[in-house]
């Protein structure tokens, strides 16, 4: 199916066909022709799948046809909102409807806090359809009264789970008690927590329901794995993958925004170029940091979790876990940076003992154990070693240990072992690389070619154990 099949006008045909779309993603397949129809629509999608397409071109459309024989624009009302969690989510869903919309006569603007107001005001003095806005910057010019909402046609809630954890909610619900009761509503979320599944049956009539890799079913095309690491020893993990002068971009997520500005602070003591986002940041600083990245300026970026919502960088190859998260579902959101439009990518773990717990609540939600990388120099000790042997033979799992009950160590020395070995569990073989260092979408994933490299997955019993 093409575009063409969905019965897109072609003044936005021109500007999808710029923007090289040619093939709909299935939650553009499924959604457009059904915002198309006028329905409200309940889409439950993680990020990469092309959601943003799937509301906006509709809208556009839909928004172009009402605005035919209704004469001049100087007087433009805003008919369509789209609320978003973030600032970078917000420019980014902006910049693309300017490109969908180039030849046609729609207008957006962007409305988000930590940037001039006067600059929003004067955009919206010029007239706007569609704004896309962060509901702080947004509850504060309704309430300077200049935004009114009084014409909005079609409203669309994106990431509204994230807007539930950032304590969103009732911005979002004083926002909307500011529209017309009637009206069309697209509502995304990537998952349906208590409060979410409330807000929905509030606002949704008869809605259409699309449903996109749930979040159970991690995207196999990226490849995971988890480094088990002694205290204290990630930052000397980080610093020597990156080493590997192949992995041109890398996205590296922290919990806190003062552990980000701590381990950009050191990957610069390496002589490793990264910048730091995060809420502390301005928006003129986050932004920046984001083109140096985008641009190649910029080799990693450290991000705590709501800063990035929104980023979307082409050909990002790794994203990097320095802290595991607490929430699993964060957990395939953040790996879902890497790996975006069909494309391969590669997911790498950093776990100490006190995130054991939230890796074996990972492996729940996404029904598969992350391999093991073994080898490295910065092992964690005290961890029982599954011996492989009785999970092959039938027998119930056996831990191999020595006389003293402490794990037996091997008698090679991991801290021997040459680089290429463990490098080549994170990706750094240059066999599983092309030419421009992005990774190999033709690499196996099948056990067999792990164990080449002298590793194996570890059951979810040892898992327990262990977390335990």
């Amino acid at each position: 199916m093409t575009f063409k099949d969905l019965n897109i006008i072609p003044s936005i045909m021109e500007g999808l066909s710029k923007a090289n779309y040619t093939n709909p993603t299935p939650i553009q397949e499924q959604a457009i022709p059904a915002v198309l129809a006028g329905r409200d629509l309940l889409g439950c999608a993680q990020t990469g799948t092309g959601k943003t397409a799937a509301f906006s071109v509709p809208i556009i459309q839909l928004l172009s046809e009402r605005s035919k024989g209704q004469g001049s624009k100087s007087t433009r009302h805003i008919r369509s909102l789209i609320l978003t969690p973030t600032r970078e989510l917000a420019i980014q869903i902006a910049d693309n409807i300017k490109v969908y919309s180039r030849y046609t006569d729609i207008r957006c603007t962007a409305i988000v806090g930590g940037v001039s107001q006067k600059v929003q005001e004067r955009a919206l003095n010029q007239g706007a359809d569609i704004i896309i806005a962060t509901p702080g910057r947004l509850n504060d010019l309704i309430n300077q009264k200049r935004i009114d909402l009084k014409m909005v046609e079609i409203l669309v809630l994106d990431e509204a789970d994230r807007m539930l954890d950032m304590g969103f909610i009732h911005d979002v619900k004083r926002i909307i008690a500011k529209m017309p009761n009637k009206k069309q509503t697209l509502f995304f979320s990537a998952t349906m927590p208590p409060e979410i599944t409330k807000m929905v049956k509030t606002l949704l009539v008869d809605p259409v329901k699309v449903e996109i890799t749930p979040v159970s079913s991690t995207v196999d095309r990226i490849e995971q794995s988890i480094y088990l690491l002694e205290n204290g020893k990630k930052q000397h993990m980080l610093n020597q993958i990156l080493e590997d002068k192949s992995i041109v971009t890398a996205l590296v997520f922290t919990r806190t925004k003062r552990g980000a500005d701590r381990v950009t602070r050191d990957l610069a003591k390496a002589n490793i170029t990264a910048q730091a986002i995060h809420g502390n940041k301005s928006q003129n600083e986050r932004q920046r940091a984001l083109n140096n990245f985008k641009s190649g300026a910029t080799r990693v970026l450290v991000a705590t979790d709501i800063a990035a919502r929104g980023i979307d960088v082409e050909e990002l190859s790794h994203v990097i876990n320095f802290n595991l998260p607490n929430i699993p579902e964060t957990y395939v959101h953040r790996i879902g940076r890497t790996g975006r439009a069909g494309k391969s990518g590669m997911a790498i773990s950093f776990c100490e003992k006190d995130e054991l717990p939230f890796l074996k609540d990972i492996e729940k939600v996404i029904k598969k154990t992350i391999p093991e990388v073994k080898g490295h120099p910065y092992p964690m000790t005290g961890v029982p070693v599954f011996d492989k042997t009785s999970k092959a033979s039938g027998s119930k799992p056996s831990f191999n240990k020595s006389a003293a009950g402490k794990p037996a160590k091997s008698k090679a020395n991991p801290a021997r072992k040459p680089k290429s070995e463990w490098f080549a569990k994170s990706g750094k073989s240059n066999s599983s690389r092309s030419n421009d260092g992005r990774p190999n979408s033709s690499r196996s994933n099948s056990s067999s070619s792990k164990s080449n490299h002298g590793s194996f997955s570890r059951s979810s019993k040892t898992r327990n154990d262990r977390a335990n």
